[in-house]
């Protein structure tokens, strides 16, 4: 998914270079993704990046997968009695991930292209997805205490799980900040101190087809409610939440949380740029990706 707006990074960070040879960080993901054996990329962009993101990108992964593009409107998948939309800001990321259904038909990742994700995460779903059952789903699980700025404010979808690792429950936290040596969710009328244990999600998911008749019933819901509120976002925490509450199926959480660093802010980039170069000289990746 690189459709997002980058507000508080101050740029489209997506297209970004970080890595040695200017190498974004989407570009660490689908050399994983495509060496953990996925064999279709699918970007969802927005319409004023489309062209870029192909520049970019077909000329590296040509002979080593296909590849789509979807754009990520606001009218996608909102019903007609909603149109025309008038919003700005786009619907969120189960939107971003439902516009794959025009050319998506198996088992699916959906990722960040603003976020790095390890060679264990992508190959934790290609395992999954081996053995799965048509309702079950996965949600690689990263560790809270690892996956904060220390220039601001994160949002993270908080977990919880049963003692056999599938997803009871998660929270979608939108200003989460470490003070100290304590992590909080900082809310309008008070903070919650949060478990720096705590699993969490990075949108590193594995989705079976079907979530998409679900997740469209659920867009559609959600627009119903929501059509008056400029700023509503539809995260897919709160999408799986709803469907392990209706008892649709199944998401397990899966262990291949071992390496993340993301940009949400541009003091960010400095960091992430030198784990990546860390990584290379550790012999993790090539020095030139493709």
């Amino acid at each position: 998914m690189a459709a997002g707006m980058g507000s508080r990074y101050g740029g489209i960070k997506q297209i970004d270079g970080f890595g040695p040879n200017g190498e974004t960080i989407m570009d660490y993901s689908l050399y994983d993704a495509v060496r953990a054996g996925f064999g279709r990329i699918v970007f969802v962009v927005r319409d004023e990046i489309e062209e870029t993101v192909k520049e970019i990108f077909l000329p590296k992964l040509q002979g080593k997968a296909e590849v789509d593009f979807v754009v990520q409107t606001l009218d996608k998948f909102v019903p007609a009695r909603f149109q025309p939309v008038s919003r700005k800001k786009p619907w969120g990321t189960t939107h971003a991930m439902l516009c794959g259904k025009e050319v998506i038909d198996g088992p699916f990742a959906v990722i960040n292209a603003d976020d790095f994700y390890g060679r264990e995460a992508f190959d934790s779903l290609a395992a999954f997805f081996k053995t799965a059952p048509a309702n079950h789903h996965a949600m690689v699980g990263y560790t809270l205490k690892n996956v904060l700025s220390d220039y601001g404010s994160v949002s993270r979808g908080v977990a919880t799980a049963d003692a056999n690792g599938f997803l009871t429950g998660m929270r979608e936290l939108t200003t989460i900040v470490r003070q100290g040596d304590k992590i909080f969710s900082k809310g309008k009328e008070s903070d919650e101190e949060l478990n720096p244990m705590a699993p969490v999600s990075m949108n590193c998911w594995g989705f079976q087809p079907g979530a998409f008749d679900l997740t469209e019933k659920m867009f559609t819901e959600f627009v119903e409610k929501n059509i008056q509120n400029p700023s509503a976002e539809f995260y897919i925490a709160l999408m799986v939440t709803e469907l392990i509450n209706r008892g649709l199926g199944k998401v397990q959480v899966l262990p291949g949380g071992k390496t993340w660093f993301g940009v949400t802010y541009k003091e960010d980039k400095e960091t992430v740029s030198k784990k990546i170069k860390d990584l290379v000289q550790q012999g993790e990746y090539p020095e030139k990706l493709w």
